[in-house]
């Protein structure tokens, strides 16, 4: 009872032998338990696990790109269930910046109780007054111990090594939409250990009763997802009406579909930027009346 309560003493185990039954004077209790050193503080791990459902981290990564510049990259994850609660892309991040995409994260009511980071230049004066306006405790690492966010450095290391490693990153907006392709990918679709393989976004087991199995390529081709076919259809159709729904990460217009990793760029009419054809009058010169809209008339 005393090594699986470490923080319990004499007489409350004593106490709970009492209740099971056993009586035993409380000194000797005291002089069975083993002497331990009294720890001075909970471990780092320990406090992670007790706050997981309050607590998100950020941190910055850098991506460079084909023409030679260097982007920065913010991404904000919660611990929960591993989401990534908002990124965004800037070539000079400041502390004005990184405090306004903290409130584009977390509007109203939704913010955590702690917020994850490092010691780093850019979290100024100017964020650190913005989160403590909405009455967010900030824990920082330790200098030089990237160990300690090591869901946000996990999450950075995923990124790499899974996407950004093998495309290469023309600007601003082309990183955007290939981080947006692959984190949709990331909360539906990956396969998550931590999460006993489980997806951020609860993914459902598929029966074998539902059909075979069909093979759908994400991000461009680096990875797939595997489906049975009744639930095929109605992935494909919410797939369509959510990049209909995101106008800010669609394709160029002049694009259907762009390949994230490869060419061939196939230029199609973009029929969200077909404009309805004009009205032309009657040859009359006025517009001529239906027969229902004559009975409707009548009736009035």
């Amino acid at each position: 009872m005393a090594t699986a309560n470490p923080l319990w003493g004499a007489p409350r185990i004593h106490g709970e032998l009492l209740k099971v039954g056993i009586e035993v004077a409380e000194r000797t209790v005291s002089r069975v338990m083993l002497t331990r050193r009294p720890h001075p503080s909970q471990t780092w791990r320990t406090f992670l696990a007790n706050h997981v459902h309050h607590l998100v981290s950020i941190d910055f990564f850098t991506v460079p790109t084909a023409r030679l510049r260097v982007l920065f990259v913010l991404v904000v994850l919660a611990h929960h269930r591993r989401r990534v609660v908002h990124f965004n892309v800037t070539e000079h991040p400041t502390a004005l910046w990184t405090a306004q995409q903290i409130v584009n994260a977390f509007p109203d009511d939704s913010a955590p109780g702690y917020l994850l980071r490092d010691r780093d230049q850019v979290y100024g004066q100017q964020f650190r007054h913005r989160v403590k306006g909405m009455q967010i405790e900030e824990v920082l690492t330790a200098p030089q111990s990237p160990w300690q966010n090591p869901f946000a450095e996990r999450l950075i290391g995923s990124i790499r090594r899974e996407c950004l490693n093998h495309v290469l990153v023309l600007g601003q907006r082309h990183l955007r939409r290939i981080l947006t392709r692959y984190f949709i990918y990331y909360h539906q679709e990956r396969i998550h250990l931590s999460l006993d393989k489980g997806a951020p976004d609860l993914r459902p087991i598929a029966r074998p009763e539902a059909g075979r199995i069909v093979e759908l390529s994400e991000v461009g081709g680096l990875h797939h997802r595997y489906l049975r076919r009744a639930a095929y259809s109605q992935r494909v159709r919410e797939d369509h009406n959510r990049e209909l729904a995101t106008s800010a990460f669609m394709p160029p217009p002049w694009l259907r579909r762009s390949e994230l990793c490869g060419t061939g760029y196939r230029r199609v009419d973009n029929p969200r930027r077909q404009r309805p054809p004009p009205h032309r009058p009657s040859p009359g010169g006025a517009r001529q009346a239906t027969p229902e809209a004559v009975n409707k008339s009548d009736e009035v």
